[in-house]
């Protein structure tokens, strides 16, 4: 019988995150929930019960922890030369990935075994090891390279100030244009684990133009397809928006500054007299800060991912009814996707990769 609570919060913390993770090796998810199970007080021979296994199996696994910590779990002892690093090489293990972020576990096990001559077993004990040396797998993001900071704070605020302060009898819209191509998109699904699953490719890349508004107050959208994206599709889809809020005394249409929106057409146009449009540029290389760029992607997980259509006209078809239809009639559901929780991007808070 050990005493209950011998775990620190880090290490607690650990376990329990590996005995959850499905990704992990089964055998090293099992000695992550024994020691749980010893940590909160169990015998032994209770965990040992629970976990259809012998007393001296739970009991070794405990000795691996008191001697490696959570690496120690994860080293086993067939294929291979099963290993623990020690504190400088661990050090030496963590400097290296910060400085050449390699792109897989692999690669890792590869350079720890040309530097220190050992083979670490598993990729879930070299996974475990990882995070608890504070690295992480991720993404690097996407930003402009002339990002201004004050612009977008400026922008923010002034939108937020406008939006607080919006008459009934005023309106809010995004605008932007989106170019969806007729092309299969593979994403990742769960299925049945003796089917193979396959997509249907496209027999062409034909491409359609949607320019569109919506209003994140109802999720009502206008939206039409044009040949070309231009001053002329750009100044048919504000009528179209002064027709779909005709109780409107302004809209307040909110786009980026492609050329076609600053052309003399529209600009022509927006000086009639009794326009009821007032155009709201975003800062140039800013697509964070419109949200119908959300819409888009919400949009290809619906219309795209995982789905085939015969023809371009089929696609063109089903993505303008998910845009004009689906979406204003289901809005609650697309809501907190679709959002203007606005954030500023510093590139100065990112390490750009080169």
């Amino acid at each position: 019988m050990i005493r209950a609570g011998f775990l620190s919060s880090v290490d607690r913390a650990d376990l329990i995150a590996l005995a959850k993770d499905g990704a992990a090796a089964h055998r090293l998810a099992r000695r992550a929930n024994a020691l749980v199970l010893l940590d909160a007080g169990w015998s032994f021979a209770k965990v040992s019960e629970a976990l259809l296994l012998d007393d001296a199996t739970i009991r070794a696994w405990h000795q691996l922890f008191v001697e490696g910590g959570v690496e120690g779990l994860a080293c086993f002892g067939s294929g291979g030369s099963a290993c623990q690093l020690n504190s400088e090489q661990r050090e030496k293990l963590k400097a290296w990935v910060g400085a050449a972020l390699p792109r897989s576990t692999r690669e890792i096990g590869a350079w720890i075994n040309r530097e220190f001559g050992l083979v670490y077993a598993g990729r879930s004990g070299l996974i475990a090891l990882l995070h608890r040396l504070g690295l992480t797998y991720r993404k690097p993001q996407i930003i402009a390279r002339k990002l201004d900071v004050e612009k977008q704070k400026a922008f923010i605020t002034s939108y937020e100030k406008q939006l607080n302060s919006l008459p009934d009898n005023e309106a809010i819209v995004f605008v932007d244009a989106v170019h969806p191509t007729h092309a299969a998109r593979p994403a990742g699904c769960w299925s049945l684990g003796t089917e193979n699953l396959a997509i249907e490719q496209t027999s062409g890349r034909q491409r359609i133009n949607i320019h569109g508004a919506i209003d994140l107050e109802t999720g009502q959208t206008r939206m039409i397809e044009a040949l070309t994206i231009d001053a002329a599709s750009t100044i048919r889809l504000l009528q179209s928006i002064e027709l779909a809020w005709p109780l409107m005394a302004f809209i307040h249409v909110y786009l980026d500054n492609a050329r076609y929106h600053h052309a003399k057409l529209v600009r022509a146009w927006l000086g009639r007299p009794g326009c009821r449009i007032k155009l709201h540029f975003i800062p140039p290389y800013c697509p964070h800060l419109n949200p119908i760029e959300r819409l888009w992607g919400v949009m290809h997980q619906n219309i795209t991912h995982n789905k085939t259509y015969a023809t371009c006209t089929e696609f063109a078809g089903a993505a303008l009814e998910f845009l004009r239809e689906k979406v204003p009639r289901n809005w609650p559901r697309f809501r907190s996707a679709i959002t203007d929780n606005f954030r500023v991007i510093n590139p100065k808070e990112f390490r750009i990769m080169t």
